[in-house]
């Protein structure tokens, strides 16, 4: 596709959407609530996993203002919680969750019983009386262990994922050197401020249920509630409001959402739910828990001659609405922006008795980048060879774009990286740390006893995976603007994004554009915002929408002026001759209000493929060798997105996900114990990282780079943050220490630390 000129992009313009936000007129799931609404609290399994033998709710029962109480036989009638993609494994679906534990409990957390009451804090203290009777079984508390039974002759290894291409053995077979390393992730998560919530609203009447609290992906959800409520379309509706977070939190469908809604329409009253901390630590999603073997092979010049990987991926104890996304994107971009001859890839897709994992922020490319990154620096150390030079040696070129992966796998999606100067993005990195002064100052601080050292991770994203989206665009008679779209917000300023590109494009005021997203019942399509699709396929569909309505007008404008379409422009909300500003002119008000129908437009951005944004994280750290703290001083990301809407945005998201990745890389793990006991349910325990722990994060952002598959040439941002940047980290504490390769697992506590310092 042709792109198109530049204008009111890029600008950094205040945001739509922060008035409410601002002004304490936000409207959280919390806030939220109808008349005699009642309040669900759920019973969780206090063991890992056992077998049920009974359960007594005849005490809680008897509270008064308990409405009713639900186990599993109470709704027997309801499926497993559905996957989300139309075509989903077949073979995966016996590992899905019931919307309350039936014969198993599978993970401290697992939802045992639905309590429903006046108040919530009735519920509560019913919960408390509520007796479950189980017999402990074997429990699996991690991935790289001999699987067991998940159900009655049911193994815990869930698949064998593969992906491959070219010939590995010839590869290994010709290599004049092979690195082997064993690398772990640990297990993170989003956390977001707001922890979650649902409101289930029946309106018996026109016999519709309403969720209110969705967010993310309300149409893909809807749908998925469709078919397991055997319900039509127009008789779900999702309504997603403000929301204090997402990260990946909030794209599943949880339990808790399907007995809002299924409890209102039986029990005849609205249902609220609001999750508390603690319950938040132990069932919502987590994430990046990994064990890689990996190796790979290289000739005598450092040129990589082929990759093997077998990782062990721990699912936790259900396979929730994204199946087997994750690993599938971590064997997918395991080999990033590198040329690989050959690769092979093998996933141990295995069930342990933890909480269950599913996407999380840049989803198994935060994993995959710290694997690659780390085989790097191992071969930079083994050859010689300058840990920039090797990787300069390997990248992927401009030349070579459109770069093509094809697996040999049928049914397995093959990569093609749209457009990228991967090299030319590390040159400018460098010449922006003044990469040369950087390092000797540091040699010279560790010549002087300092702990410290830098540390880098190149790195590719994925964005904007079709096939469609849409949108549709109004000026009204006052000459306002509508925009609206199937999208979320997630505080990534969507409303602000959506409206900069429709003022872009159709010449409108910005100040005068609404936006209006995450409500299924005003229109019938929409991706949400996930998986960074929502600025290139939206913001896409807003534009070709915006272009449309701009047509539009103009051949109205053109009858009404008696002028030709050709020299007519639209600036700032009214159309006038392009080279004399100051003569005939019309305002799309008045075209609205002589336009029978009024001015308005609908139309979709399709596409096959993916748009593929770039970038490089530069860390470097201070390590104090007696306590093992880690200071990140410096910290900075290159980074192309081909098309830059808002460069404020732009940069908040990118900063955000490096403050996250420091948290992932040195501070947050969800830890169990061997009995499957959650070691870190409050933040006292799963530690995150304040505002002293978070280095000023320089960001260069290019757009070198458009993608060629939509007219603007958008690329995503949102995940290009947090990708490398454990990777980063990693490189910058072993040079720190002054031990190549100590660096092996993630996150780098004090304690790993202190116990790879008494090894040494």
């Amino acid at each position: 596709m042709a792109t198109q000129k530049k204008a009111l992009l890029g600008q950094r313009l205040q945001r739509l959407e922060d008035p409410p936000l601002i002004s304490g007129r936000g409207r959280y799931a919390a806030d939220i609530n109808f008349p005699n609404q009642l309040h669900m609290r759920i019973v969780r399994s206090p063991y890992a996993h056992a077998k049920i033998n009974s359960i007594d709710t005849a005490e809680a029962s008897a509270v008064p203002g308990v409405v009713a109480i639900w186990t599993s036989d109470d709704i027997s009638d309801l499926p497993p919680i559905d996957f989300r993609a139309d075509k989903s494994s077949e073979e995966l679906k016996p590992f899905r969750q019931n919307v309350l534990a039936t014969d198993r409990v599978r993970y401290v957390g697992d939802p045992v019983v639905a309590i429903f009451a006046e108040d919530a804090y009735i519920a509560e203290d019913a919960a408390e009386l509520v007796m479950i009777d189980a017999e402990p079984l074997r429990v699996i508390s991690s991935a790289d262990e001999v699987p067991g039974e998940f159900d009655d002759g049911l193994s815990s290894e869930a698949g064998l994922l593969t992906h491959t291409y070219g010939d590995v053995d010839a590869a290994f077979a010709a290599a004049h050197t092979v690195i082997e390393l064993d690398l772990r992730t640990g297990r993170h998560s989003g956390v977001p401020m707001e922890t979650r919530g649902a409101i289930g609203v029946y309106d018996s009447e026109n016999d519709i249920l309403k969720l209110y609290g969705a967010a993310k992906v309300p149409h893909r959800n809807r749908d998925t509630l469709v078919r397991m409520l055997e319900r039509d379309e127009d008789k779900i509706e999702l309504h997603e409001g403000h929301t204090g977070g997402g990260f990946g939190i909030r794209g599943e469908l949880y339990p808790e959402d399907v007995l809002v809604l299924v409890a209102s329409m039986r029990l005849g009253r609205t249902v609220k739910w609001i999750e508390d901390r603690q319950e938040h630590m132990m069932a919502a999603n987590q994430g990046r828990n990994q064990r890689h073997m990996v190796k790979i092979a290289v000739d005598s010049d450092g040129m990589i001659l082929g990759m093997e990987d077998e990782f062990f991926h721990d699912q936790g104890g259900y396979i929730r609405t994204h199946g087997a996304n994750v690993p599938n994107r971590t064997m997918c971009m395991l080999t990033g922006a590198y040329k690989v001859p050959a690769y092979r890839a093998l996933c141990h897709l295995r069930l342990t008795n933890k909480t269950p994992a599913a996407t999380y922020r840049a989803p198994g490319r935060f994993e995959s980048t710290f694997v690659r990154e780390r085989l790097m620096d191992a071969l930079s150390v083994k050859l010689g060879i300058d840990r920039i030079d090797i990787r300069r040696r390997n990248l992927i070129t401009a030349n070579d774009m459109p770069f093509s992966i094809k697996f040999d796998e049928a049914g397995v999606e093959d990569l093609e990286i749209d457009t990228g100067d991967y090299p030319a993005l590390l040159e400018k990195a460098l010449e922006w740390l003044k990469w040369d002064e950087l390092e000797s100052d540091l040699e010279k601080r560790r010549a002087n006893g300092e702990m410290v050292g830098s540390g880098i991770g190149i790195f590719v994203e994925e964005s904007g995976k079709g096939p469609s989206d849409g949108a549709r665009i109004s000026v009204d008679e006052n000459g306002d603007v509508e925009v609206l779209t199937g999208g979320a917000s997630l505080g990534q300023g969507f409303e602000t994004t959506m409206g900069q590109i429709c003022a872009h494009a159709l010449g409108a005021d910005y100040n005068r554009i609404t936006v209006i997203h995450g409500q299924t019942n005003l229109i019938p399509y929409g991706i949400g915002a996930h998986a960074a699709r929502a600025t290139v396929m939206t913001g896409s569909a807003v534009n070709v929408t915006a272009l449309t309505l701009r047509k539009k007008a103009l051949e109205l404008a053109s009858e009404m002026l008696q002028m030709p379409a050709d020299k007519l422009e639209i600036v700032d909300g009214t159309v006038v001759v392009a080279d004399n500003p100051a003569g005939p002119s019309i305002s799309l008000a008045e075209i609205s209000r002589r336009t029978e129908g009024g001015l308005n437009a609908e139309d979709f951005h399709k596409t096959s493929e993916s748009a593929f944004p770039y970038g490089i994280h530069f860390a470097v750290v201070k390590v104090d060798p007696e306590t093992g703290r880690i200071d990140v001083e410096r910290f900075m990301v290159a980074y192309d997105v081909g098309c830059m809407v808002n460069e404020m945005l732009l940069e908040g998201q990118l900063v955000g996900g490096c403050v996250q990745g420091i948290g992932g890389a040195l501070y947050e793990e969800f830890v169990y114990s061997e009995e499957g006991e959650p070691m870190a349910v409050t933040f006292a325990d799963y530690l995150m990282p304040t505002l002293d722990r978070a280095p000023t994060v320089e960001c260069l952002i290019t757009e070198d780079a458009p993608s060629p598959h939509n007219l603007l040439g958008l690329k995503g941002g949102g995940e290009g943050g947090i990708n490398g940047v454990g990777a980063a980290i990693a490189g910058a504490i072993d040079q720190a220490i002054g031990i190549p390769g100590a660096i092996t697992q993630l996150p780098v506590t004090p304690q790993r630390l202190k116990e790879i310092f008494n090894k040494s």
